[in-house]
């Protein structure tokens, strides 16, 4: 899957929702649970981070979720690509970018949301075809108003940014131009997660999933 291929996949992917969910799971016993809570309230792309030691089983038990699209994030290795593609993950999210992480998704034909901070990093990526990026980490890389400056030169790349964007700022980033959707975590806190709250993080992901982007 070449980068133009793997970018037109990821524009597909985050064209589902405004926000993807960035979760950090346990306890993959309950990630069907999450998955299904997340979906019914309008978030169907979940991105599960390789953080955990559970993070592969929960792969697993979201991929069979009905109306889900479940990816990997925190993407760091080419055995990491070879894993989360094996578990059933449908995108990959890096928090950078590597040429041996770039050419593992290429070779396991996985859509990737490779990371840039820079617009040194972004004009790198568009160089090799990547049009579609993760801004992060975005609030302490200058937040909106420097996602929005990288826009004016490079307009042609599109991007969803992740880091520290909560319910407060989400709407500052989503009324970019060059914003396709946003990464958060605050659609399934770990406390709503941990009591098996299922209504209340659908609550959270419908009130999300009618968040506006850009026109």
């Amino acid at each position: 899957m070449t980068p133009a291929e793997q970018s037109r996949h990821a524009a597909g992917i985050c064209a589902l929702a405004p926000v993807i969910p960035v979760l950090v799971i346990e306890d993959a016993g309950s990630a069907a649970d999450l998955a299904r809570a997340l979906v019914a309230g309008g978030l169907p792309a979940l991105e599960v981070t390789l953080r955990t030691p559970a993070a592969l089983d929960a792969i697993r038990a979201m991929a069979d979720v009905p109306g889900g699209v479940v990816g990997a994030g925190t993407l760091l290795t080419p055995e990491d690509v070879r894993a989360a593609k094996a578990a059933g993950a449908k995108f990959g999210v890096s928090p950078g970018a590597t040429d041996r992480l770039l050419r593992a998704c290429a070779d396991e034909g996985l859509p990737l949301l490779p990371g840039a901070a820079t617009a040194t990093e972004v004009m790198s990526l568009l160089e090799k075809g990547y049009t579609v990026q993760k801004f992060f980490p975005a609030e302490a890389s200058g937040g909106a108003p420097a996602l929005g400056s990288i826009g004016a030169p490079i307009p042609q790349v599109g991007f969803c940014p992740t880091g520290g964007i909560g319910p407060a700022i989400v709407g500052d980033y989503l009324k970019l131009s060059n914003v396709l959707c946003v990464g958060g975590s605050w659609v399934a806190p770990k406390a709503a997660v941990a009591a098996g709250d299922w209504g209340k993080i659908t609550e959270l992901a419908r009130a999300a999933s009618a968040l506006q982007r850009a026109a």
